[in-house]
């Protein structure tokens, strides 16, 4: 059987590649801005084949890339008025905001389908107006169907950490099929749109420890008695079975038995840093952890010469695979259907 071909755009450290080349999809493109996220992308030896562009997505032109049969994006969600979009849209000035890449990849390429992520707030991101521009550019301009949906990795990946997104997944020629949210039974086998199955819940069989190192990790993750938050941790964190969050001022612990969403910012300044109590002390999670409660794969890892900041910020920044694959496989089942 022929592949199924992906080409992926803001594509990070590659979450959304792994979680598609795990439901049988071949990777043949990506493109990345930030060059210390293509390090850690081009470090895994499952993508040594994958074509990646590492620029500014404004400098990428479609013609430099292969055709593919899915295109997926996980674009940074900016602020634009719809009299920004109308004009921007239709005369190619009013790009600021990074979706209108995606879409002019979408409108170039003609992929079979799409899908894009983000965070959960894009619903109601200025007052639902982003929402509706992206909804009215991917189907009335482009001609795609829109089926947006909210997952929850603790729901929907069997990972233990609270996080929640938005994914949108469209299918070409179909701008006028509505996706029948209320009753799946109803599926017109002619129609992909129809076809498409947002996953179902499935039970969270996994904890804490099995994303947690509970070996001796190197020093600096760990808080001495001599760190100026030592006091307050010592006396606010008590239990082995939980992981806690500095939050700035105050510590707060995640009582739901889960990770918290992890964040870009938790390696820098100390905000939002994940804490837990190991045999050795208290320390933060380590990059390769956070990796695991986004549900990477254990032979990912991150260069050795990487700064912790910058590991921090790429798996803060990533996606959750399992989930990722769950919908790549919706998708890769209606495509071969």
């Amino acid at each position: 059987m022929k592949s199924i071909t992906v080409g992926s755009m803001f594509s990070g450290i590659g979450g959304i590649d792994i979680g598609f080349e795990q439901a049988g999809f071949s990777i043949k493109w990506a493109n990345e801005y930030n060059l210390k996220s293509c390090q850690t992308f081009r470090h895994y030896s499952s993508f040594k084949e994958v074509v990646l562009f590492e620029k500014d997505v404004h400098e990428l032109k479609p013609s430099e890339v292969d055709s593919v049969d899915v295109i997926t994006s996980g674009f940074p969600c900016q602020a634009f008025s719809i009299a920004g979009y109308r004009q921007g849209f239709n005369d190619k000035k009013g790009r600021g905001n990074l979706f209108f890449e995606t879409a002019r990849f979408i409108e170039e390429l003609k992929p079979k389908a799409y899908l894009l992520e983000n965070v959960r707030n894009l619903q109601n991101h200025d007052n639902g107006n982003t929402l509706k521009i992206i909804r009215d550019t991917l189907v009335k301009d482009l001609g795609y169907s829109f089926i947006p949906f909210v997952l929850n990795s603790k729901d929907f990946g069997n990972i233990p950490q609270t996080r929640e997104r938005i994914y949108i997944v469209g299918f070409r020629g179909e701008s006028n099929n509505e996706y029948n949210f209320e009753n799946k039974s109803q599926k017109n086998k002619k129609i992909r749109t129809s076809m498409f199955e947002i996953p179902d819940k499935i039970k969270l069989t996994k904890t804490i420890h099995d994303c947690l190192d509970l070996r001796k990790q190197p020093e600096c993750f760990y808080y001495n008695s001599d760190h100026k938050y030592y006091p307050i941790l010592k006396e606010e964190m008590k239990n082995k079975d939980t992981i806690y969050q500095w939050r700035r001022i105050y510590v707060r612990e995640n009582k739901s038995n889960l990770c918290p969403t992890l964040t870009a910012n938790m390696g820098a300044g100390g905000h939002n840093v994940p804490l837990i109590i190991d045999d050795y002390g208290i320390r933060k999670l380590t990059p390769k952890e956070c990796l695991n409660f986004q549900g990477y794969p254990k032979n990912f890892n991150f260069p050795k010469d990487m700064a912790l900041s910058h590991c921090y910020m790429q798996a803060g920044n990533s996606v959750v695979v399992p989930v990722i694959k769950r919908i790549a496989q919706s998708i890769m089942e209606v495509l071969n259907d």
